[in-house]
């Protein structure tokens, strides 16, 4: 298949060696990302009594219940791109809906459901079994340390079941890399809504995909022009050679601090997991739940 992320996932490809650290995390976000789209976990959320309309008043207690009772300030600052006006719309009444322990035990059921919907029989296999853990041999092997949502996802118990292992390893990995996908941002000056405008710049995903995070046109024309005054952008809104030689160091440095879980888990095991999550991640991809398009660049960057 063109572009399929599981070809040639050894250490040593792709940009600087790291080109088996962005695969892994191409096989793994949408293995992850199901919770914030299957109709299944839309239920569960729902009989806690949250909206559902639209994805976003169950996306952020869902991904965020696993901090606690935080405020919109402490999830704005933590997932970073999002106007702080749309998670506090969200975040504001969320925990009078439902306690994030009831949230945590949602999405656990939803995405249990949601899995064998769409995994089958596969879902019970001994490939799936051992794809969960190398998965959690990997996800165990990261250190929390700076990574505010790692670390929360990491603190709640295992599941028993081995696809819903699966599902927590993919979820602390991703959030692992997120986290420090976030220092990288931090480290190349770009503020929130900068860091949308730099990537929608060099082609990540439309301008209209990004302004689902909340931003005015105001706020995200004003970004742009400070863009453009650092030399990253040019007047037309896409990103000069200075810009997209960024975005590049942007990325590397995600890889670099996304590579230690792999490293620790080995590259014979890692690949042995690339090979076995394929079918998963066909499956994920071939049930039309995810978007084709999204703000995370996957197949671009």
């Amino acid at each position: 298949m063109e572009g399929d992320p599981r070809v040639g996932t050894g250490v040593g490809d792709g940009e600087g060696g790291l080109g088996w650290v962005r695969q892994m995390w191409h096989l793994l976000e949408p293995l992850h990302a199901v919770l914030y789209y299957a109709p299944e976990v839309f239920e569960e959320v729902a009989a806690l009594g949250f909206a559902v309309g639209e994805r976003w008043p169950s996306y952020f207690p869902l991904r965020a219940a696993p901090s606690g009772a935080v405020g919109s300030g402490q999830v704005a600052a933590a997932f970073y791109s999002f106007s702080p006006r749309m998670v506090a719309e969200h975040m504001g009444p969320a925990w009078g809906i439902a306690s994030p322990e009831a949230v945590v035990e949602a999405r656990g059921r939803g995405v249990d459901r949601a899995y064998r919907a769409i995994f089958g029989d596969r879902v019970d296999s001994p490939e799936l079994a051992e794809a969960a853990a190398l998965a959690r041999r990997a996800a165990e092997a990261v250190d929390p340390a700076g990574r505010p949502l790692a670390a929360a996802n990491a603190g709640l118990p295992w599941p028993e079941s081995p696809h819903r292992q699966l599902w927590h390893a993919a979820t602390i990995l991703r959030e692992h890399r997120g986290d420090g996908h976030l220092a990288a941002l931090l480290v190349a000056g770009l503020d929130p809504v900068e860091s949308l405008v730099s990537f929608a710049a060099i082609g990540a995903a439309s301008v209209e995909r990004f302004e689902s995070r909340g931003w005015s046109a105001q706020e995200w024309t004003a970004a742009r022009q400070r863009l453009v005054a650092r030399g990253l952008l040019a007047g037309d809104g896409t990103a000069t050679d200075a810009g997209r030689a960024l975005r590049r160091t942007v990325e590397r440095h995600t890889d670099e601090l996304a590579a230690a879980p792999w490293r620790a888990l080995g590259p014979d095991a890692t690949g042995r997991l690339a090979e076995l999550l394929g079918e998963f991640w066909v499956a994920v991809l071939g049930s039309g739940l995810l978007p084709s398009e999204t703000t995370l660049g996957i197949g671009k960057v």
